[in-house]
Parts: C-alpha cells; structure tokens; sequence
C-alpha cells in the first residue's frame, strides 16, 4: 500500500479476526493468546488487526462487546408482551440456553472475566447479566403472584436454573468423557435441553396449573 493512501475497509477481514481472537481468547486467555496467531487463525495480518482493533487488549474487549451484543438480542430483547409468567419464563430459558448453544465460547470467556475480578467483568454485570436475572426474578415472583408457580425463592430458582443451562456447556468437555458422547453434539443438546425444561416445568409450576 502506498504511502498516504487510506486502507479499504474490508468488514469480512474484521468478522474473521473477531472469530478467531474469540476462538484464542476462550482458549488461552487474553494474556497466553498471541496476536501473531490470531492473525493467521483469521487469514489476515497482523497490521490489519491492529487497524481494526487497535491491540490485543482492544481485541479482547471487542470480541466481548460482540458477543454480548448477540446476548442481549437473543435473550433480553425476547418479546414477552402478552405472555402469562409461566410462558415468559420459560421463553427467557429457552433463549439463554439456545443462546449458549450457539455460542459455545461464552462460558469459558466469562469464567475467565470473573476470575479476574476485572472491571470489564463488572460491566458485564452491570450491563446484562443482573438484569437478566432481575428479570427472571420478577417474572418468578408474577408466577408466584398468578398461583401458577410454586411458592419458592425467587433469586434461588434463578440462580440455580441458570447455572444448569450454562454448567452444561462449561464443562462439555469433561463431561463427553464422563458420559462416552460428544455433550456439544446437536442431538445431545436437544436432549438436555428438554430435560432441563422437563425438570423446572415438574419442579416450578403449581399442580393444576392451566397451560
């Protein structure tokens, strides 16, 4: 490229950098990732990463920022207009693990955030991790409130049943082995995820509670 002349802005180089830095990142941390491997992960160099992103760390937080973004137009921005509590929290769970199911990433890259005790990981909280759960908490209470769910705890019930959908995913690989299939398989995901829908429907909703 000459000298003075403006690069071409190519949005398919930045995607490809973004997938792979996401791919490093959940794998080896923003310290270990390198972005000489990112680079060629993405079939791009080095200057265009640092073109589009400016450096690893702007890297890092771009690929957050961008998967967070899917999270809140997959799960938060779910409509629930007209929908009786059972219904809205059901569709709520049914996003987040659909959500996690497409991107298998997100659990190690939020691990990793919260051992860190960064304030990234603050923002995320802040931004859409307690108001998922505020939501989901309100939404229990509703049901609580309409006698269609039982009397329970209502940031219990959320804490746990998140944990279930995104513990799954977080220790895929541990559990394949313990179970002699592949957990991230599309048919093994099916099936947990109506099992776990099968298990708060029995553990959640009031007996007698109209569908």
């Amino acid at each position: 490229m000459r000298r003075g002349r403006r690069k071409v802005e190519d949005p398919a180089i930045a995607r490809r950098i973004l997938a792979a830095a996401e791919q490093h990142f959940a794998v080896q941390g923003l310290a270990g990732a390198r972005t000489k491997g990112i680079a060629a992960a993405a079939r791009a160099n080095k200057a265009m990463l640092y073109y589009y992103f400016g450096n690893k760390r702007g890297l890092h937080r771009a690929v957050l920022e961008n998967l967070l973004r899917q999270f809140r137009s997959k799960v938060l921005a779910v409509p629930q207009e007209n929908l009786s509590p059972r219904e809205k929290f059901f569709g709520y769970i049914s996003a987040y693990f659909d959500f996690l199911a497409t991107h298998p990433n997100y659990p190690r890259l939020v691990q990793r955030e919260a051992m860190g005790a960064s304030r990234t990981f603050d923002w995320m909280v802040r931004e859409y991790f307690r108001p998922l759960h505020r939501r989901l908490a309100r939404t229990v209470e509703e049901g609580i409130a309409a006698r269609e769910f039982r009397s329970v705890d209502a940031d219990q019930l959320v804490s746990i049943t998140l944990g279930m959908a995104t513990s799954y995913f977080a220790a895929a690989s541990i559990t394949s082995h313990v179970v002699g299939y592949n957990q991230l398989a599309p048919q093994a995901v099916a099936a947990r995820k109506h099992a776990l829908l099968d298990f708060l429907q029995h553990g959640v909703i009031r007996k007698g509670a109209k569908a």
